[in-house]
């Protein structure tokens, strides 16, 4: 009976990892929401990291949170680096490429608690008085994290905080 069990798990494990192994190379999370203000008033608030405090939903997991700024103080260049608790770990992030109201490219480096290299990306598209902000996250996905995303996807890690950091931004841009 033991000897059955044994195989039984064995079997799941292999299945599982075999399904695992399945899954694509590199993983994309993205969420937008509309802004009732133009993109010349949303851009300045993700263009410069010093702004990101009043919106990014990983400051209120971490309210004790080391940052350090370097670079310029926005747009291409620009640096934020921060350690934190378990929620938000330690990481780097640098922004790429900044075009003035419709994107920036961001790289984020995580460090702890496990490596990652990805990108974010943001994308502002002109409405009628409006701008819609599509929040982006993308990168490569190692076979652990396909292991992982097997019981858990990005999108159900993540894609919470990216409606969060979304909402707090419209607030903010709204006022």
């Amino acid at each position: 009976m033991l000897e059955t069990i044994l195989v039984i798990v064995v079997l799941l494990v292999v299945a599982v990892l075999i399904y695992a192994a399945t899954r694509p190379s590199t993983f994309r999370l993205q969420r937008s929401i509309v802004i009732n203000v133009l993109p010349e008033q949303v851009f300045p608030f993700i263009n410069n990291f010093h702004h990101w405090s009043a919106w990014s939903p990983w400051e209120k997991k971490d309210l004790t949170m080391k940052k350090s700024h370097g670079g310029p103080p926005e747009g291409e260049g620009a640096v934020l680096e921060w350690e934190g608790n378990r929620d938000v770990g330690t990481g780097r992030m640098e922004v790429l490429e900044s075009v003035p109201s419709s994107k920036i490219l961001v790289k984020l480096d995580f460090l702890k608690p496990f490596e990652a290299h990805n990108r974010a990306e943001f994308v502002l598209v002109r409405g009628a008085g409006t701008t819609e902000v599509r929040w982006a996250m993308y990168g490569p996905q190692p076979y652990m994290m396909k292991v992982m995303g097997v019981f858990c996807s990005m999108d159900k890690m993540v894609g919470k905080d990216f409606e969060d950091g979304l909402a707090s931004l419209k607030a903010m841009a709204e006022k």
